[in-house]
């Protein structure tokens, strides 16, 4: 998303700004009066785990949707049609953890992802995985949203440049250091009851703004006839099927249909389902009830983008193949320009007034994830690393020391952008993001057999995170090396493996290992890991587990499901006609 709304920088009248201007004071008045009462560190980190299934799903889906999300899909949407719905269709594993993981994790009672693995396993594990998971959200999760956020608004006001002694500071800079502070004051104070409320409202927003969109490109397309407009977009995207459809051969480069359809789950469910980032809303529910219903709630927002998102980027295509729109192309390539998509609809499409309800959606998009972004990191420094070696500490000294890190976690941001331009410059921002696919399998191995198998120990867990993490970090060296130079010989082709096939590969070599590992040490003790696996439930785990949910429960995670099998066979055949 290097250029999103720079098009309609000049386009934005009076009503749009009193829009944006609203949202930013109801901003702050949800995070100001979320952030009282913040006494223990329960209070910070999971909000007193007294927070309702409606705003926890809210913060589940916020959390997820990035403003460079909502670009993406939208630009996704114009080149490659359907592909990308896969990754949004994953709403079934946020369904998993509500059913599956939860349970334990509320049991367990603990605040933090690592934490629950050395309840489960032991404190070697709990390091590997809160030293990993800080890294990983420093230099790939916060840095490229912390540039995504400079970008935007950079382009939303080019001329919002400051002059400074040492010189005039260009709108990047502004704009980065804006988003960084401002989300950054609310998280620190509110800890993750203002992140909640607030994300659950800027769900709202967002889900206005592109539907709104949505519709309207679909009447300015059938002659502002819905129903005429979603045939014409069937028609028109049909006529180039093999670059719209929602599978790709398995020699695909980047998406073959079998990595999609095996290696694609196993990060859905590290992301879903054991990553403090999502996590940690869950936890701050009232019971294991509130949190599966959250989750259920949660998956049903998920489904959306598919068709708020990722739709409108081929009616967008549709649009210019029919003559009533044209799409930015790039000068040298001819192809059209992902990042300008969304914006072009955007200022080509929408009134005013709506307008700026569209672009507070996306500033909501970019604030909802960099406030759980600082929070999660907030959370792991001080409760795996600050308290482990400070144990003595009172819970008013943890609050400061969590906002304190936060703090740092902004610092971190901001000293970031200065790189983040070389970054984009040579390619690496897709770098970033497969670093947390490559981490994913191994942490999806090891919770998935901590909870169904008693007989898997921390000896094999630790084996499992070691060698998994280090061949994914081979794995990506080998692919900048390839990517560089050639005549690597054995190294380039590894670094060349397609990188859905390397997760499922990683994924296979990870549960071998914890196996195998587990089965050569000696078992953990019933007492160790009773009531944290499936089977070592008492009698009383699974009372408790029962009356957690009813058949209203039931029925309404069977029709998500459906909903999500639905959409798979509509956009497999349904949608393109002949």
């Amino acid at each position: 998303m290097i250029a999103t709304l720079a098009a309609q920088a000049d386009k934005l009248a009076w009503q749009d700004w009193t829009v944006i201007g609203v949202y930013f004071a109801v901003i702050g008045v949800v995070a100001w009066l979320s952030s009282r009462k913040q006494n223990t560190s329960e209070d910070y980190f999971l909000a007193g785990r007294n927070i309702g299934w409606f705003a926890i799903g809210g913060s589940l889906f916020a959390s997820n949707i990035g403003s460079e999300h909502v670009v993406g899909l939208a630009g996704s949407g114009s080149t490659s049609g359907m592909m990308m719905a896969h990754y949004e269709l994953h709403a079934w594993c946020l369904l998993m953890l509500g059913w599956v993981f939860i349970p334990f994790y509320k049991r367990s009672g603990v605040f933090t992802m690592p934490e629950f693995l050395e309840k489960r396993f032991n404190a070697t594990a709990r390091g590997i995985l809160t030293i990993v998971s800080l890294l990983a959200y420093v230099f790939t999760k916060v840095s490229v949203t912390v540039y995504a956020g400079g970008m935007v608004i950079a382009t939303i006001l080019p001329e919002l440049t400051v002059a400074t002694p040492w010189g005039v500071v260009d709108p990047f800079w502004t704009g980065a250091l804006l988003t960084v502070l401002l989300t950054g004051v609310y998280t620190i104070f509110g800890g993750l009851r203002a992140v909640v409320w607030t994300d659950a409202f800027q769900a709202i927003i967002l889900l206005a703004g592109a539907t709104t969109l949505t519709l309207i490109g679909l009447s300015k397309l059938g002659g502002w006839d819905i129903a005429n407009g979603w045939e014409i977009l069937r028609t028109t995207v049909s006529a180039n099927k093999d670059s719209f459809s929602l599978w790709r051969p398995a020699s695909d480069p980047d998406f073959p249909w079998v990595g999609v359809l095996f290696g694609a789950p196993i990060v859905g469910i590290w992301y879903w389902c054991t990553d403090q980032y999502i996590v940690q809303r869950a936890l701050a529910a009232r019971d294991i009830k509130t949190a599966r219903r959250a989750t259920i709630w949660g998956s049903v927002l998920k489904i959306s983008p598919v068709l708020v998102f990722l739709v409108p980027g081929m009616i967008a295509w549709a649009l210019q193949a029919n003559g009533v729109l044209t799409l930015p192309v790039d000068a040298e390539t001819g192809k059209i320009v992902e990042g300008k998509v969304f914006p072009t609809l955007v200022t080509e499409l929408l009134p005013t007034g709506v307008r700026g309800m569209v672009v507070g959606g996306l500033l909501a998009a970019l604030m909802s994830s960099l406030s759980s972004l600082f929070n999660s990191c907030s959370s792991l420094f001080t409760i795996d690393i600050y308290e482990k070696l400070h144990p003595e500490a009172s819970e008013k000294h943890l609050v400061t020391v969590g906002r304190l890190a936060t703090a740092l976690v902004v610092g971190l941001g901001i000293a970031w952008i200065p790189i983040m331009p070389m970054v984009s410059k040579y390619g690496l921002y897709g770098y970033l993001q497969t670093v947390q696919a490559y981490l994913g399998p191994p942490i999806t191995a090891v919770f998935l057999l901590g909870l169904f198998s008693r007989r898997i120990n921390g000896s094999g867990a630790v084996a499992g995170l070691s060698v998994g993490f280090s061949l994914a970090m081979a794995k990506l060296a080998c692919q900048i090396a390839n990517d560089q130079m050639t005549g690597l010989g054995l190294i380039g082709q590894f670094g060349a493996m397609n990188w859905l096939y390397f997760s499922l590969l990683l994924f296979g070599i990870s549960v071998v290992t914890i196996v195998v590992v587990s089965l050569l040490t000696p078992r953990q003790s019933a007492e160790k890991i009773s009531g944290l696996t499936y089977g070592s439930m008492t009698d009383a785990d699974r009372k408790e587990l029962r009356q957690s949910w009813n058949w209203f429960d039931v029925i309404v995670t069977a029709a998500i499901l459906a909903v999500i099998v639905g959409i798979y066979v509509y956009f497999s055949f349904g949608f393109w006609t002949t």
